[in-house]
């Protein structure tokens, strides 16, 4: 069966969310809505768009010398570089660029950064750019690592979030549930209503998309 995706304005007339409601399982939770973010983070013109939003909601003051990209977000990380440096934010950098890097994946979900990589998180400001926050186990992932590598974290953002906050830091969204999706959960698999209530899987989900039933 074939997922319907609806268009819900935003505050950004540049900008669409992209949901489709039903039952969903991601690797950490069920969830009523599957948000599809698939065209803010690979087309160029949403990923610009996304990019100068959520550079507007951090403080100028903030010093970024690396973007951690997860979930797929390298394009939005590359135009929120250039934009920090357009907007004069500070990095440590000896060539006073913007290092955008992913991470790669262990099999027990931790983060893994090669010899060759490592030097980009090790002593730097890490900011850690998320596809979503909904249950915060990625991008705590993401700011453990920050620390086993040596590295500061400068804080997080994300293109969709149903949090305010993520392991201590403000989470900067363009899409936030609480003002969307009112009726938005996100639940165990064992707390699901949708699953108490006997209502079957409608797919499957996580960053690199959707797999229906």
């Amino acid at each position: 069966m074939a997922i319907q995706l609806m268009n819900y304005p935003t505050s950004s007339s540049d900008l669409v969310l992209r949901v489709a409601k039903g039952h969903f399982a991601t690797s950490h939770s069920h969830i009523n809505y599957y948000i599809d973010l698939t065209l803010t983070k690979h087309r160029l013109s949403e990923a610009k768009s996304a990019a100068k939003k959520l550079v507007s909601q951090l403080n100028l003051s903030t010093v970024i010398d690396t973007i951690l990209c997860l979930d797929g977000t390298e394009v939005v990380g590359a135009c929120m570089a250039e934009e920090l440096t357009r907007a004069g934010f500070s990095n440590m950098n000896a060539h006073r660029t913007i290092y955008v890097v992913t991470p790669e994946h262990t099999s027990g979900s931790q983060l893994l950064f090669r010899d060759n990589s490592a030097p980009m998180i090790v002593g730097k400001h890490v900011l850690v750019l998320a596809a979503s926050v909904t249950t915060g186990y990625t991008a705590q992932a993401a700011f453990e690592a920050i620390r086993y590598y040596c590295g500061l974290a400068a804080g997080i953002c994300s293109l969709f979030t149903c949090v305010d906050e993520c392991c201590g830091y403000p989470v900067h969204a363009i899409f936030n549930a609480n003002e969307i999706l009112e009726d938005y959960e996100s639940r165990s698999s064992l707390d699901c209503p949708l699953c108490k209530a006997g209502v079957k899987l409608d797919a499957l989900v996580n960053a690199h998309g959707i797999s229906s039933f």
